[in-house]
């Protein structure tokens, strides 16, 4: 039977091990360096990974990073929240969130915010749907072109939050007024042509551009129909 647990990375070699692990799933960029994962450990942040196996012989096969934000906005934000490709579709990575979310709230945080890619599908369900995170707004290229999850195009973001008690619920059918698809799997197209990815990112953002200039806003994620926009 599968045995796996959540715990805190609070020695150098776990902070070393999940450098590691981070480095294999966002390539040559790293997204965080083992210093600083040390430093928001030792300074209380929320610094865990998530292990499968029995102690002894045991793998770590995620691993989540959150700092707390403005002490009075009782806020924190996930900064990432990572499995290997194999451990996904299991369900691990919504126990992981599911983790943040009781730790924060046992530290008296009522909400929690990140990025993603607005390209990839299985987050943009995971999020919006899976966990009821709300969209709060877009940018453009928000960290510059780099090589890691975007595979050196521009780095769109959508800005969301998890209300932790108040989980939204997908907009009713009626109030959707208008729906932008994306692909199903950016990222196997981002390897095998990565012009059309980019051409993706391209119309991608131009489609959201116009429909929130227009005042609509992202009330959800369909996986058949993309994202879904109420007024």
């Amino acid at each position: 039977m599968t045995v796996r647990t959540i715990r805190d990375l609070d020695t150098v070699e776990l902070i070393i091990d999940a450098q590691g692990l981070l480095d294999s799933i966002r390539g040559p960029e790293r997204v965080i360096d083992a210093g600083t994962l040390r430093a928001l450990q030792q300074s209380g942040n929320y610094v865990v990974g998530l292990f499968d196996g029995e102690d002894g012989d045991e793998r770590m096969v995620g691993a989540s990073i959150a700092f707390f934000g403005v002490p009075g906005q009782r806020t924190m934000h996930s900064h990432i929240t990572a499995l290997l490709p194999e451990y996904r579709g299991r369900g691990w990575g919504r126990e992981l969130k599911e983790h943040q979310r009781q730790w924060a709230f046992s530290r008296e945080v009522g909400r929690i915010t990140w990025t993603f890619d607005p390209l990839v599908a299985r987050n943009a369900h995971f999020f919006l749907t899976v966990l009821g995170a709300r969209v709060l707004g877009y940018t453009i290229n928000r960290y510059g072109i780099f090589g890691g999850g975007d595979a050196g195009d521009q780095s769109d973001r959508l800005d969301v939050e998890w209300t932790l008690a108040d989980i939204a619920k997908s907009p009713a059918s009626e109030s959707v007024v208008a729906t932008v698809g994306i692909p199903s799997d950016i990222e196997a197209m981002r390897t095998s042509d990565p012009a059309a990815a980019h051409e993706w990112r391209l119309r991608l953002r131009g489609e959201l551009e116009g429909h929130l200039g227009k005042g609509l806003r992202i009330a959800g994620f369909d996986v058949d129909r993309g994202y879904l926009l109420t007024k």
